[in-house]
Parts: structure tokens; C-alpha cells; sequence
């Protein structure tokens, strides 16, 4: 009988490398906005509807220099980073804690579980009226909204990173006769870390999501406001400019805690 030869599995390529990932990156990019254009210019879609983007890009550097609105560009995005810098640290500080909290203490955690897994599946946009209503134009409504998005993620991962601690590490401190506060402190908090951040992550663009739809409605300034007052005026590149600049805020905000996240894993070995 003929011997048969084993096949050659070709090998395993590695993770691409930091170049090949621009350059994928790069290509995207060129092939998303080479469409757009070509569309633009092809006269199957009015320019009103879908402006080409020399026409945004001009309209991005108009918004720079003079006020629409009320004010630049810049000053309708730092409002809403202002805006969301408010209701994503008040999501954190109190989303955090009480995710550790309901890790740790199981009444507390019988006790919230079922008003929160209620509550988190309430869309963020939902609170609109009562943030128009409680607050009218003023700072409350945003915060309250990007609140109602940013806030599920820090308790949801802050709880897992807290039950999913190393039961030894907090034998051994019971052992040494630590305190439960002392234990939450210097165990729990330093083990759970890495999915503190993790949440972090994903609540923040909840919460830059959740500012946008709450800045259509019920401010006076913000990029989403800038998005309506040019809707109602037929100004599509004034649109997409204030689209264009809340994608790449977003994709800062992204990249500073994706940052931050590989910081912290390695630290604890895991990047």
C-alpha cells in the first residue's frame, strides 16, 4: 500500500502588524469616502440630500471661523463635552461603587437587581420628556439622559469584576482579620479593575451616544443642536459637518480609554 504523506497546513499568521493595521485603516477610509463621493457626483442623489465632501470640509471650516446657531463649532462641541464630561463621571461614581457594593454584599445585591434590571433596558432616549420637563433647556436634562446610558455598563461590569475575584485572595484577607471595607478596598477594587475600565469603555459611548439624541431635543447649544437648527434650514453640510465632528470626538474619547484599558491589563499581565 502507498504511503500517503500527511498534509501541510500553511502557518498561522500573526497578529498584523502596527503598519499593516494604518494602512487597513487608511484604505477604509479612502474606500468610504471615494464612495460617498462618487455618489455625490454622480447626480443620482441631489446635493441637498448628499452633499459631496469638499462641501462639508468647507462648511467644517466656515463653522471654525464664524457662528451658526448661537456659536463656532468648537464651542458647540465643547459644550457637549462639558455635557457628557457631567453625566459620564456621575455614572462612574455611582455605578462603580454600587457594582462592587452588590459583588460583595449579597443582600444589597437581592435588593437593587430587580429595580436596575428594570431600569437598564428603559432606552436612554425615553427620559427625554421627563428631562424636558425637570430641567427644561438647562444642564439637568443632558446629564440626566447621558446618565440613563453611561450608567449600566459601570454597575454591570464593576458587579462582575467583583464576583469573579479570586475567593483565596479574599480568604486570605478574612484570615488576617480584615475588615469587609478593607477587603472591598485593597482587594476587591485592585482585582476588579481590569473590568472597571472595560465598562468604562462601553459606557462611554453609550453616554456620547445617549448626549447626542438628548442635545436634538432639549438644549440650547451642542452639536446635536447644531444637527437640528441646520435640518430646519435645509443646510445638509452643516449636518454632516456636525456629524463629522461627533465621530471623531467619539473615536478621541475611544482611543483615551482603549489606552487606558491596555494600561491596566499590563499591569495585571493579561496585555
Amino acid at each position: 500500500m502507498a504511503q500517503v504523506k500527511p498534509a501541510v497546513l500553511p502557518a498561522r499568521r500573526g497578529a498584523p502588524s502596527r503598519a499593516e493595521l494604518t494602512l487597513l485603516s487608511l484604505l477604509g477610509f479612502a474606500g468610504f469616502f471615494g464612495l460617498w463621493w462618487a455618489v455625490a457626483v454622480s447626480g443620482l442623489v441631489p446635493s441637498r440630500v448628499l452633499p459631496d465632501p469638499p462641501s462639508v470640509l468647507r462648511s467644517i471650516a466656515q463653522l471654525l471661523r464664524h457662528p451658526y446657531a448661537g456659536s463656532t463649532l468648537l464651542g458647540h462641541a465643547t459644550a457637549s463635552v462639558q455635557r457628557f464630561l457631567l453625566g459620564f463621571a456621575l455614572a462612574a461614581l455611582v455605578g462603580i461603587p454600587l457594582g462592587l457594593l452588590m459583588g460583595w454584599y449579597r443582600w444589597l445585591d437581592d435588593l437593587v437587581s430587580p429595580l436596575f434590571e428594570m431600569v437598564r433596558f428603559v432606552a436612554p432616549i425615553a427620559w427625554v420628556p421627563f428631562a424636558a420637563l425637570w430641567f427644561g433647556t438647562g444642564i439637568g436634562g443632558p446629564i440626566l439622559i447621558i446618565f440613563s446610558g453611561a450608567f449600566p455598563p459601570c454597575l454591570i461590569n464593576a458587579y462582575r469584576g467583583a464576583r469573579q475575584v479570586d475567593r483565596v485572595l479574599v480568604e486570605a484577607a478574612q484570615s488576617l482579620g480584615a475588615s469587609s471595607a478593607r477587603i472591598i478596598v485593597q482587594v476587591l477594587v485592585p482585582a476588579a479593575l481590569p473590568a472597571i475600565v472595560a465598562g468604562l469603555r462601553v459606557s462611554a459611548g453609550l453616554g456620547w451616544q445617549s448626549l447626542v439624541g438628548a442635545e436634538l431635543i432639549v438644549v440650547s447649544s451642542g452639536l446635536g443642536y447644531l444637527m437640528v437648527q441646520a435640518q430646519a434650514t435645509l443646510r445638509t453640510p452643516v449636518v454632516m459637518a456636525s456629524m463629522v465632528a461627533i465621530g471623531l470626538i467619539g473615536m478621541v474619547l475611544d482611543s483615551l480609554l482603549r489606552a487606558l484599558e491596555r494600561l491596566v491589563r499590563q499591569g495585571w499581565g493579561e496585555g
